[in-house]
């Protein structure tokens, strides 16, 4: 796994040991960079159950300002701040322990410019994740990662990767 473009690219990161982390793809991320591009400049990043890092950093690498990792699970936590400390990337990512779900709870409305969300699959998180923004709108845009068959909520945008899907919701703004 490794950082696509920006100022890092090129730059291996770490994943989890196991099978329960299932990290993105190098194309699949790529793809999902290229869709929140204009999006990027400056911007606040949301990276809910972050696993490695990736997607925020990522983020960081092409020029957000700041991302904010969510995590809970202690060996994806040692990973992300491996990668963080291997970038020096500590002024701009803050990393969380908790529960991503929870996190989202007690979020304002656009606290956030981009979020991502990759949960793990089958569990109905994604739509959670969608419903909770649909709710209260806490990025200005949002990513969520699922498997393609799984049912997402009304009002996204979905794009398949093979058997992978992100779909997306915006705010009007």
């Amino acid at each position: 796994m490794r950082i696509v473009a920006g100022r890092w690219k090129g730059r291996r990161l770490v994943a989890p040991a196991g099978r329960t982390v299932r990290p993105t793809a190098d194309r699949v991320r790529e793809a999902w960079m290229s869709i929140v591009q204009p999006w990027l400049a400056d911007a606040r990043v949301l990276d809910l159950f972050a696993g490695s890092g990736a997607l925020g950093l990522e983020a960081v690498s092409r020029g957000a300002a700041q991302a904010d990792l969510v995590e809970n699970a202690a060996a994806s936590l040692v990973s992300i701040g491996a990668n963080v400390a291997a970038l020096d990337a500590g002024s701009s990512v803050r990393v969380h322990r908790a529960d991503a779900l929870r996190f989202v709870q007690s979020l304002a409305p656009a606290a956030y410019d981009v979020a991502f969300a990759d949960p793990p699959y089958d569990l109905g998180l994604a739509a959670q994740v969608a419903e909770r923004w649909l709710a209260t709108p806490f990025a200005d845009l949002l990513g969520v990662e699922h498997r393609a068959s799984e049912k997402m909520p009304e009002g996204g945008d979905m794009r398949r990767y093979g058997d992978t899907a992100i779909t997306f919701y915006r705010t009007d703004d």
